[in-house]
């Protein structure tokens, strides 16, 4: 079964085509952050890449987040719409679960940092398990410096992936037992995306369109001004 990914969760759009055989073709651009203009083209392109037609699309898989609000939006509608046109169904996985995938064969333990902006990162932690890597961590909202912390007091020896470590840098730079990957493990990857939901094909984990949900971990910034708005202002003490 061929499987389109679809990767909006970062500054980076991304999106993907395999089957059981591989990835077939990808597309992945960092700048602008023009997610909505830019994605449908490139699904566009790599179908024509990998000479596959739309209706041999049996499955639409999407990162989920946690990520930035507006890229979550766009790749989930897209993924939703576009599963519901071609009435196949969807997989929803995570854009840390895609940070850690490439990185898999470290032994060091894996932090997968992302940029949350407003001066805190969504991260998790993992370890490297025979054929991939196993969370160890739930998806947490943290700031830097609260997450090199907990890394310090684990004491094991980390490797640091994903925008939020290469962001905040600074901030685990006192860390003796980490290394950092280089900038081409920055953002989650719509290749990564297609293999590791090829696992769930076989196993027909799906989900249906309408069930699909991004995973936020916080509010997004319009409705938090919103909510200060609504708060009455407080007389001196």
């Amino acid at each position: 079964m061929i499987v389109l990914g679809i990767e909006t969760a970062t500054l980076q759009v991304g999106c993907a085509l395999g089957g059981h055989e591989g990835v077939l073709a990808s597309f992945h651009a960092a700048r602008g952050r023009r997610h909505a203009e830019v994605l449908t083209p490139a699904i566009e392109f790599v179908c024509a890449q990998a000479q596959v037609s739309m209706n041999e699309i049996g499955a639409v898989a999407v990162d989920i987040g946690p990520g930035l609000f507006t890229g979550l939006r766009v790749g989930v509608a897209t993924a939703k719409a576009m599963a519901q046109a071609l009435r196949v169904p969807v997989i929803g996985l995570s854009s840390l679960d895609l940070l850690a995938y490439p990185v898999r064969y470290t032994r060091r333990l894996i932090a997968c940092v992302i940029d949350a902006r407003r001066g805190e990162v969504f991260a998790a932690l993992y370890r490297q398990v025979p054929g991939g890597v196993q969370r160890v961590s739930e998806p947490m909202v943290t700031t830097a410096a609260e997450l090199a912390s907990e890394l310090m007091a684990r004491r094991e020896e980390f490797l640091l992936v994903g925008d939020g470590a290469i962001r905040y840098a600074e901030s685990f730079a006192h860390l003796s037992e980490v290394e950092k990957a280089t900038v081409g493990h920055a953002y989650p990857s719509a290749a990564a995306l297609v293999e590791l939901a090829q696992p769930r094909v076989q196993r027909e984990q799906f989900v249906q369109p309408w069930e699909l949900e991004p995973l936020y971990l916080r509010q997004a910034d319009a409705d938090i001004n919103w909510d200060r708005r609504l708060v009455p202002n407080q007389p001196p003490a």
